[in-house]
């Protein structure tokens, strides 16, 4: 059952929660000359009105409005905002905060912010808010669904995707909820994943021209992985990738029976798109079971891959493998930052990513060729080395039913949090965590309502790295401009963005919000949150005036300059 608050306002509501601040003149930045830089919104919009059009989308970089889940279709969490800057950032405060009040899950939302409208997710929850002031302009809540286990079970919900009015969303149990962005009312609701009930949903859906793409997770649970992609207006399907091939199919040889159904190579965390080459990127995850291969012989496409498709049709125009035959859990859905720049003495088109088995990789984003990797995790065992194609030299460790110790751990050198670039300074920004974990392993049988990790990780008795870093890589260099460690209770879920006030803010591991200068690493503010961050911020202004927002416990934050 679902139901709306009775705190519902359509357009008139909104203008006048929002204090009627008259209207913004919305343009695109200066940015670097690619197809998406050169579109520009030159309408005048007024504050509190929500109709996203498709250059609203392709503004690169974003400034006043923060439309989508990493800001913009390249993935590099960059914001064109500059009023915060190191040398006014210590003057920072925490100017509202929203409160989550009896809305289950785990909160990992990054806010979309659209002319003064902030969007947030809880759940199975959708709030829109007043982004000056944190007051609930309406709600639409929805039970969170029973039956669901593991990740779908903590009913982790990322954000949404906007377009023109309508505000969509995923669902725990897998189904896209189209709503009126103006009263929060349901438009359509379609469920996408049947047969299995292992499947799940944690991602943010991502608007292409006019379809919403959308994945799932499950991939730990015995489902067969996908992306799959809605008419924005009428909620009908229009195309579904698999990323584990049917019977017949390339790739189909490491399926061997029904295997095939049961794979995973889940996608469970939004991709990237690039409109000029128009492709639509996105990171694929572990094989099924995670620990034990003998049911999966051979490479086990298309998991632990970074797949582009044809967003118009879903057709497959090329993979990149990082970690075949996985057997530790080495998921590759992290965000694939698309960067246009000279490598090695040539312009490319490039895609940079940080897997979770310890290496960087940039690939040429026309072709998935590629082009270089550097290991970013002090010990890394399960391999040697990339070799000159980008295949791991695999040192062959195998979980059995002693274990086996295997660094980095199943949580990754990396995993779903934000990275960001720079183009100023041309540097990739990301979190890493060097732990190892003890690996075991024994054959299951594939069952629905379980796990089928087959068997699991343990924490290994001796000592064994544990340290949490924040990373700048120079892509002109391509070695690291600095590395600072992370000091605190635990490794934060936090990722890290970027802006051109020359800031790289993000979620330390003490329980702090913390804004650094980008080219030195020097610490310059921050706020104890007294909750651990495991979402990425974001950042957006408002009459001239910059936010940043970030989700931390049960709240929800905004800062500005005091």
């Amino acid at each position: 059952m679902t139901k709306i608050s009775k705190r519902v306002f359509g357009y008139a509501g909104l203008l006048a929660l929002l204090m009627g601040r008259g209207t913004v003149a919305f343009k695109a930045q200066s940015a670097p000359k690619t197809a998406a830089a050169k579109t520009t919104c030159s309408r005048t919009l007024v504050l509190g009105l929500v109709d996203v059009q498709q250059c609203d989308l392709l503004q690169n970089p974003v400034t006043d409005n923060w439309v989508s889940y990493n800001g913009d279709y390249t993935g590099r969490r960059y914001s064109g905002l500059s009023q915060v800057t190191p040398a006014n950032a210590r003057h920072l405060g925490a100017k509202w905060i929203f409160h989550f009040q009896n809305t289950p899950g785990l909160v990992e939302v990054t806010p979309v912010v659209v002319n003064g409208v902030m969007f947030i997710t809880r759940g199975n929850d959708t709030y829109a808010l007043n982004a000056g002031n944190g007051k609930e302009l309406w709600h639409y809540a929805r039970a969170v669904s029973s039956g669901l286990i593991d990740d779908a079970s903590n009913h982790i919900n990322r954000g949404v995707a906007v377009l023109g009015t309508h505000v969509y969303m995923n669902t725990d149990n897998a189904h896209l909820l189209c709503l009126d962005a103006r009263s929060g009312n349901l438009i359509w609701d379609r469920a996408y994943a049947a047969d299995n009930k292992n499947y799940g949903a944690t991602s943010a859906p991502i608007i292409v021209k006019n379809l919403v793409l959308v994945g799932s997770s499950g991939g730990d649970e015995g489902v067969r992985g996908f992306v799959a992609a809605f008419d924005a207006k009428t909620g009908n399907e229009v195309w579904r990738f698999w990323t584990i091939p049917a019977p017949g199919e390339f790739g189909s040889e490491s399926w061997p029976g029904d295997m095939w159904k049961h794979g995973c190579g889940a996608t469970w965390l939004t991709g990237s798109y690039d409109p000029e080459l128009n492709l639509f990127y996105v990171g694929t995850g572990n094989p099924c079971p995670d620990y034990e291969g003998s049911l999966r012989p051979g490479d086990d496409l298309y998991t632990n891959s970074l797949v582009a498709l044809d967003p118009d049709t879903g057709k497959l125009r090329w993979y990149f493998q990082f970690t075949p035959h996985d057997l530790y859990d080495f998921d590759a859905v992290q965000t694939p930052v698309l960067v246009d720049t000279t490598f090695k003495g040539q312009p490319r088109k490039l895609v940079v990513t940080t897997n979770k088995n310890g290496f960087l990789y940039i690939l040429d984003r026309t072709n998935g060729k590629y082009l270089y990797s550097k290991q970013f995790l002090k010990v890394v065992n399960w391999a040697s080395g990339i070799d000159e194609k980008g295949r791991p030299l695999s040192n062959n460790l195998v979980p059995d039913d002693k274990g086996v110790l295997i660094c980095p751990a199943a949580g990754g050198g990396t995993n779903w949090y934000s990275p960001s670039y720079d183009p100023a300074t041309n540097t990739y920004y990301f979190r890493s965590a060097g732990t190892c974990s003890v690996y075991t392993s024994k054959p299951e049988k594939f069952a629905e309502g379980q796990t089928w990790y087959a068997t699991g990780t343990t924490r290994p008795d001796a000592p064994s790295p544990n340290a949490g870093y924040i990373n700048a890589f120079d892509l002109n260099k391509l070695d690291f401009t600095w590395r600072d460690r992370l000091i605190g209770q635990g490794h934060a879920l936090a990722g890290v963005m970027t802006t051109a006030g020359g800031l790289v803010a993000f979620g330390n591991d003490a329980q702090e919000f913390e804004i650094d200068d980008l080219r030195t690493g020097k610490p310059l503010w921050a706020f104890n949150l007294g909750q651990p961050m495991h979402t990425s911020p974001m950042s957006y202004a408002i009459d001239g005036k910059q936010y940043f927002a970030v989700a931390a416990g049960d709240n929800v934050i905004a800062f500005a300059l005091l």
